[in-house]
């Protein structure tokens, strides 16, 4: 198994992926199993491959006995996800008693299963969907974690905070994996180029609906929204942070911070094999 290069020094994942385990576990996952270079794999073009895979892993190491969703939306790549949640629990004191807001969980819902079934954290996940919340509850249903998770529906695409937050409300973390392009014309022109680079013309795998892919005004909008929002109720949470691919996004958004009263903002590296992304972190 090759090492992971900078997965979190408590991502059961950073090896690799352990097949043998797998497949003694989750069965199923065998025949979609390849030997490339003298090494056993998936092929991750393979769209179905590519969920059994994370299936499994959901089912052998997190007890998650049942995950599906449909075609169209985005299948999560579970140790990258799970790298999010090791991060950020190092920004808390103590890891008993947290609650975490995670903004649009998506159909998968896949931060509040690996939170709850990771730290035992307890989850309010929103989304602007009702089809994803639909899908995520029958997830959170199967699983019989409706007394760790619960979902609210953001009726209002252009807030982030706002609508979804109660008065009583009061979180550790606050998460979030924005969207990242400003139009589905951006978005489709991503996905061509990743089809391209696997050498197939599959769009299957790099899915996606509207609400996980574009926001008006890309990535760099919808991060100012957040922070800006998160400045109208700075007692909300403990950390507000999110995901950020963009390098020149965190400069603007550093550059905000200040202005709207953060006292501390800090950025945390993620590596994952080839891919370089960060979670920005800030604080009143």
């Amino acid at each position: 198994m090759k090492l992971k290069q900078g997965l979190h020094k408590n991502n059961i994942h950073k090896k690799g992926y352990d097949f043998d385990f797998l497949k003694t576990k989750y069965p199923k996952i065998s025949s979609f199993i390849v030997e490339k270079h003298e090494k056993e794999t998936i092929d991750f073009s393979n769209p179905i491959a590519v969920k059994e895979l994370n299936k499994a892993i959901l089912f052998s190491y997190y007890g998650i006995q049942y995950w599906n969703f449909p075609d169209e939306n985005l299948c999560p790549p579970i140790p990258g996800r799970v790298d999010y949640i090791h991060h950020i629990a190092d920004l808390i004191p103590s890891r008993k008693n947290v609650k975490v807001l995670d903004i649009g969980t998506g159909a998968t819902c896949i931060y509040p299963l690996l939170g709850t079934t990771a730290y035992n954290w307890s989850f309010v996940a929103s989304d602007v969907s009702t089809e994803s919340l639909k899908n995520a509850q029958r997830i959170i249903d199967k699983n019989n974690l409706n007394d760790s998770i619960e979902l609210r529906f953001q009726k209002d695409e252009s807030h982030i905070l706002k609508g979804v937050l109660k008065e009583e409300d009061s979180f550790s973390l606050t998460m979030c994996n924005p969207p990242f392009y400003k139009s589905e014309e951006e978005a489709r022109g991503a996905n061509r180029r990743k089809s391209r680079n696997l050498g197939n013309n599959t769009v299957r795998n790099f899915s996606g609906n509207s609400n996980e892919l574009w926001y008006l005004g890309g990535e760099k909008a919808f991060l100012h929204t957040y922070l800006y929002e998160s400045s109208l109720m700075p007692n909300k949470s403990s950390w507000f942070t999110s995901l950020v691919s963009k390098k020149e996004n965190i400069e603007s958004l550093q550059k905000s911070a200040k202005k709207l009263g953060v006292v501390e903002f800090k950025t945390i590296p993620m590596h994952q094999g080839n891919k370089v992304t960060r979670i920005a972190c800030w604080r009143f």
